[in-house]
């Protein structure tokens, strides 16, 4: 009887400890909130030590380091310091990346996920996915000695002979392009290969996470291949291939090593495309290291500040517009 009643008790403190535990979800939602607190709290911890560390490049210069000049300063040895051409360069370098990468790296996506054959489907994902496993060094070495003189030099004569006689475009293809071809151009197009199979991959992904009741319906109704994919597919998964352009984008804003190799490295390029330029990872890479006072490393460092500001104002927008759209989605399937 004893040994009975012994028993009953082991087991209902057994049974009170598993639901206490819910068969482990408690202790998985803790260690989940414990991860997310440590994201979280090294944000932060390098957040403030760029802020600590950029004070004085801060107070020397204020707003002015920022702001957009015909005639910027970036001085060394007189400690005169103003980051806009290379807050320029990135943002253009990446902008165009990004237009340049979406139309591809989505239509190989669609391909891959609607299109391609069964028996070519997994060799091309493995070749896409190949792409995104490439060391940046390498896509630099080799845009210096093969794309930049093969590919992007005749492109970039090209665009100054059309495009640069244009009155409102021509500002951003003023010729002609540097013999090596190093420019912004340069920079754009290497960060564009980088980033098709970021976004490819991801898009991929979205389109066969699509429930096949989408396209039987839309095929149903009369629908074509093409109206499925446009009119169907694409709006059902566009908070994905939201996620997907803003990876993309925020590889092409932080990428550093392939960028120093091709964008030319120059302060005196003006706005266009054509001409060589900086980023803001690339003056740190190429500088920090060899900084001649204390106020040139804090203005880097304020650089990479900003840098970091921008990754972070990027990633809140685009949660932003991601909850928007999925907002969106039951209203519209409601209607």
């Amino acid at each position: 009887m004893l040994k009975q009643l012994k028993s009953l008790s082991e087991k209902d403190w057994r049974v009170r400890i598993q639901r206490a535990l819910h068969h482990g979800d408690r202790p998985w939602q803790g260690l989940l909130i414990l991860f997310s607190g440590v994201v979280i709290v090294l944000m932060l911890v390098i957040g403030g030590m760029l802020w600590v560390k950029s004070s004085g490049s801060r107070n020397a210069f204020g707003l002015s380091f920022l702001a957009p000049t015909a005639n910027p300063n970036w001085d060394p040895v007189n400690n005169l310091f103003q980051a806009w051409p290379f807050l320029y360069g990135t943002l253009v370098t990446s902008l165009f990346a990004i237009l340049f990468a979406l139309p591809i790296g989505i239509g190989i996506a669609i391909f891959l996920a609607e299109l391609c054959p069964p028996w070519l489907r997994t060799p091309l994902t493995w070749l896409v996915e190949l792409l995104a496993a490439i060391p940046s060094v390498v896509y630099g070495l080799w845009g210096i000695f093969v794309f930049l003189p093969k590919v992007v030099a005749p492109i970039g004569n090209f665009l100054a002979d059309t495009l640069g006689r244009v009155p409102l475009a021509g500002a951003l293809f003023t010729g002609p392009i540097p013999a090596s071809g190093a420019s912004r151009l340069a920079a754009s197009l290497i960060l564009t290969i980088m980033i098709v199979p970021t976004i490819a991959a991801v898009s991929r992904d979205v389109f066969l996470a699509i429930p096949p009741s989408q396209r039987e319906a839309a095929k149903a109704l009369g629908a074509t291949e093409w109206e499925t994919i446009w009119q169907v597919l694409i709006p059902y998964g566009r908070s994905g291939l939201l996620g997907a352009i803003i990876l993309g984008l925020g590889r092409a804003l932080g990428e550093t090593m392939a960028v120093t190799m091709v964008i030319g490295n120059s302060i005196q390029g003006g706005i266009s495309l054509l001409s060589a330029g900086y980023s803001m990872a690339s003056i740190i890479a190429n500088e920090f290291a060899e900084s001649v006072s204390q106020l040139h490393t804090d203005a880097l460092i304020e650089i990479g500040l900003v840098l970091f500001v921008i990754t972070l104002l990027l990633n809140i927008l685009a949660r932003f517009l991601i909850w928007r759209v999925a907002r969106q989605a039951p209203q519209e399937a409601r209607s």
